[in-house]
């Protein structure tokens, strides 16, 4: 009740954002959550794990899930990422479908286009209007319409452009509901799981083609009481030649990645940080099952791959 005495009528609930890779998914939540949660690069397929982001304001709360990109899986790790996207769409409340106007229209399998026509509360979104020619947003609505029988909201993730209608056009589409989190929190997830997504997004910007790809990070020791910050964190790689790369001549790689990834972690921690790095190799993590179980994927049933 507000203090008139009256009931106050809240909205809460579970917002999926789903497309192709470089679709612009996180860099839309991170634009509706106002703070970086999701990692963003110019390289595809960098978000491996779904990532929450709570944002609670005029008596409603987002809980804005990115997730992977749609695509036809290559093998186990791209499996995982794929039920991980395809899962969500079923569990939430409304479903952000992002189309990168200028990247023409996507080719979803059937399976996931019969799923996301049936997911609850969809929303087109075409993002990247500041990007688009003329006519391609134009073809994106002729495909929203077609396919789903919606026109998009056309937005820009980058500028800002078109964020707060599709944030009354969320709201609109939740359940009445309690807030699902207190409202301070801007996700549920633990300061590790960030720590690990910004070494992974450092090492995108500084190394090419393959090595970001080989990469998985995980935090060993996280002392908070320690000032400064302690974080021991290691990097795993498939290869030794991968390794050395990381590395570098002297060490003056992983220095560098180490400088990038602890400005990134103080940035959000708000506080110094020691961040010790350590570089491992782990031949074919990404298509061994009991590896990735262990870096916290969830491995798809045969029933849930067919």
């Amino acid at each position: 009740m507000d203090e008139s005495g009256d009931e106050v009528t809240t909205r809460a609930g579970y917002v999926a954002l789903v497309g192709y890779p470089n679709a612009g998914k996180s860099s839309l939540m991170n634009r509706l959550v106002e703070q970086k949660l999701s990692i963003v690069t110019p390289l595809a397929q960098t978000t491996r794990e779904k990532v929450l982001g709570i944002d609670t304001r005029d008596g409603v709360q987002m809980v804005f899930v990115d997730t992977p990109g749609l695509v036809e899986p290559r093998y186990l790790l791209h499996r995982a990422m794929l039920h991980a996207a395809t899962e969500v769409i079923g569990d939430s409340d409304v479903v952000l479908l992002l189309v990168d106007a200028a990247a023409g229209i996507p080719e979803f399998s059937p399976d996931v286009l019969e799923l996301l026509a049936r997911a609850k509360g969809l929303i087109a979104v075409s993002n990247k209007r500041d990007l688009a020619r003329p006519g391609q947003s134009e073809q994106v609505k002729h495909w929203t319409q077609e396919r789903f029988g919606i026109d998009p909201v056309e937005v820009s993730a980058l500028t800002g452009e078109g964020v707060v209608g599709l944030r009354e056009e969320i709201a609109r589409r939740l359940p009445v509901s309690p807030f699902l989190f207190p409202e301070d929190d801007v996700s549920s997830q633990p300061v590790r799981f960030f720590v690990a997504e910004f070494v992974r997004e450092a090492a995108f910007e500084l190394f090419e083609k393959e090595v970001p790809y080989s990469i998985a990070v995980k935090v060993d020791e996280f002392r908070e009481t320690a000032t400064p910050l302690y974080i021991r964190a290691t990097i795993y790689v498939e290869r030794p030649t991968q390794k050395a790369i990381l590395i570098g001549q002297g060490g003056a790689a992983i220095k560098k990645l180490g400088r990038s990834a602890r400005e990134k972690i103080e940035e959000f921690v708000g506080a110094p940080v020691y961040l010790d790095l350590w570089v491992k190799v782990l031949p074919r993590w990404r298509k061994d099952a009991l590896q990735l179980q262990r870096f916290g994927f969830s491995i798809p049933t045969q029933e849930e791959r067919t």
